[in-house]
């Protein structure tokens, strides 16, 4: 210990203490102090002023400095540097590259102290749009478009951030900000993250708690869920909406023979695509004669014209409860349908049955046929039922017809190995919305009008699949194998519907494909030359984007559906129902066409009965939540 005696000795006079030698360096891209430890020439050992030891190479170093204390200097340097106006620092620059203690000298006007050296460096540095870095304390002045390019940049960043937050803001009080009214579909169901208003949404969604939807919802830019929805597979997929553009009209042609027969089509209420239409003529011999009629809309629709370019863009008219979006324009529906009351054009097929029903002639034609009457399902079932057959009359004009075009279907079913089994029949469920109240309607698969029409039309898409392959001529069919279903060029059996070959060919005014079809077929009655060969891209590539269209069509029709079954179910105030178990916690609700997972259910066989509870229906998410009640009599 130094004490003052000491201290006056004269032999112990103190000696002057070396000044404690401290650096600035570079270090990670940003600047550091540290006082030396050891100085090894090219390496030094320095502490950090919080204590921490480092080494750092002498390159490193750009001031040595003693005054002020370490501790002090980075922030007395930082405040230094914040003074600097770096405009003028810019305009005092030299063009060429430069060391920053030359321009310190020119800016200080003397030799400055190593405070403001480190200050102005910490200021260059701190300037990347007002100096390009070029190496250890070396920069270069930007030019000064770049520069001037850099500023608008940032302001524009600038002001793009303040109309951000005050766009946040709109929405977060409810108020949708008028930019963003022409973008609401992009901002829903394909967002541009880097645009302000996607930003601005997600911000406020993240503030709220609240979907994108449920907020553009409550601002007002949302009609309702089913808009939501909709609008969502337009943006998809008819991003120029569901409209047509200004197209010709289309004429029937006159030109054609026309049968004697009259015919008839069963069809749901709600259709006005009328594809096809039967007749039935009965001889003394006890046999009939079975006329099947597809609508012709390929005799006045030619390949690549403005009506087929419309066609091949949607490939199949789509379906949702309420409403369709029909693949042709109501002009050339309007020419072509089998309309009540009208000789229309048909591709037909005339069958002569025995009376066991056993087909003796077979002959395909081009004809007009007077349609007498369009059945309607919901009428029709209550006379053209099992009841019914069963007794042996169907009380309706055309009982007759039926109960023979019943008996013929009956055996085309058992030829092709699909008789019933016993099984469960299925239930098919048709959707009437009017004024935004639904009525779901169940209709059992496999009943006799079902059963009519649809072997029929497998009838006639396998007849005249064989008679274009057995006549050289491209068409597309549908074939199954090993429970894999797939279209192709070339025939193949279908081993799900027990048939040698299937080609769509029975509804040309809903399915592009029917209509490739039908143009081979007309092509092959006339005698001329096919109008797609059997590499024509056209017939491939229509096959390909029809698979794609017809998936994604029917996958927005059952989205569609269960949207509306929630609807049914809030609008009949059901909060409970009985339920089927399908397997494991799924659930299929009894009178619906909807499937739920039911988390709390029991382990349950697959058919088990079963009530649940219903709560939580988020029409917007298209989601319900349901609870196990009990188990139900079967």
């Amino acid at each position: 210990m130094r004490t003052g005696k000491l201290a006056s000795t004269p032999s112990l006079m103190p000696t002057a203490l070396p000044a404690p030698m401290n650096v600035f360096y570079e270090e990670d891209g940003g600047f550091k102090v540290g006082g030396v430890i050891a100085d090894n020439t090219t390496s030094l050992q320095v502490e950090a002023p919080h204590g921490k030891r480092a080494k750092i190479k002498s390159a490193q170093v750009l001031l040595r400095f003693g005054e002020p204390a370490l501790a002090e200097f980075m922030g007395r340097a930082q405040s230094l540097a914040d003074e600097i106006d770096i405009d003028f620092l810019w305009q005092c620059s030299p063009p060429e590259e430069f060391g920053f203690e030359p321009l310190a000298r020119e800016y200080f006007g003397r030799t400055p102290s190593a405070l403001e050296s480190a200050a102005l460096l910490i200021r260059l540095h701190g300037a990347p749009m007002y100096f390009y870095k070029k190496g250890k304390g070396r920069y270069k002045a930007a030019p000064e478009d770049a520069l001037r390019a850099a500023l608008a940049s940032v302001e524009r960043k600038r002001l793009q951030a303040q109309r951000q937050a005050e766009y946040v803001a709109q929405l977060a009080a409810f108020k949708l900000p008028a930019e963003f009214a022409p973008l609401i579909d992009q901002l829903l169901y394909r967002p541009d993250r880097a645009g302000i208003e996607s930003k601005a949404l997600d911000e406020a969604c993240a503030q709220l708690r609240l979907t994108p939807a449920r907020l553009l919802q409550k601002c007002g830019a949302l009609e309702s869920e089913y808009d939501y929805h909709l609008k969502r597979f337009l943006f998809e997929h008819f991003p120029g909406g569901a409209g047509f553009p200004p197209l010709p009209a289309l004429a029937a042609p006159a030109d054609l023979a026309v049968s004697d027969a009259a015919a008839f089509s069963i069809d749901d209420a709600t259709t006005t695509e009328i594809d096809d239409a039967f007749s039935v003529t009965m001889r003394n011999d006890g046999g009939f004669r079975v006329g099947i009629y597809i609508a012709a809309p390929a005799l006045g629709i030619a390949p690549d014209s403005p009506i087929d370019a419309a066609a091949r863009a949607r490939l199949s008219t789509v379906y949702m409860p309420g409403g369709k979006i029909t693949m042709l324009p109501q002009t050339a529906i309007d020419a072509f349908t089998l309309h009540e009351a009208h000789a229309c054009p048909a591709l037909s097929i005339v069958l002569d049955l025995a009376a066991d029903c056993t087909v003796r002639a077979c002959q395909t034609r081009l004809e007009r046929v007077e349609i007498a009457a369009n059945l309607r399902h919901d009428a029709l079932e209550q006379v053209f039922n099992e009841d019914a057959l069963e007794r042996g009359h169907v009380d309706h004009p055309y009982g007759r017809e039926l109960t023979a075009l019943w008996r013929f279907a009956t055996q085309l079913e058992a030829l092709r190995g699909a008789a019933e089994s016993g099984q469960e029949p299925r239930i098919d469920y048709s959707f009437y919305v009017e004024d935004g109240r639904v009525r779901i309607a169940e209709r059992r698969r496999g009943s006799p009008i079902d059963k009519v029409v649809s072997e029929l039309m497998i009838y006639v898409n396998t007849e005249w699949g064989r008679q274009l392959a057995e006549h050289g001529f491209a068409a597309i069919y549908r074939s199954q194998a090993a429970g894999k279903v797939k279209m192709s060029t070339v025939a193949a059996a279908h081993q799900g519907l027990g048939v040698d070959q299937y080609a769509w060919a029975s509804s040309p005014l809903r399915r592009y494909v029917d209509l490739v079809n039908q143009r081979q077929l007309i092509a092959m009655l006339r005698g001329e030359a096919p109008v797609y060969a059997r590499n024509d891209e056209r017939l491939l590539g229509a096959m390909r984007d029809f698979e794609l269209a017809y998936d994604a069509y029917a996958q927005f029709q059952r989205h569609m559906e269960r949207y509306w079954c929630l609807r049914w179910l809030l609008q009949e105030g059901v909060s409970a129902s009985g339920a089927a178990v399908v397997r494991d916690n799924l659930v299929r609700l009894d009178r619906l066409p909807l499937v739920v997972r039911v988390p709390s259910l029991p382990e349950l066989p697959a058919g088990s009965r079963v009530e649940v509870e219903i709560s939580a229906i988020d029409l917007m998410e298209v989601t319900l939540h349901c609870e196990y009640r009990q188990r139900a009599a079967a």
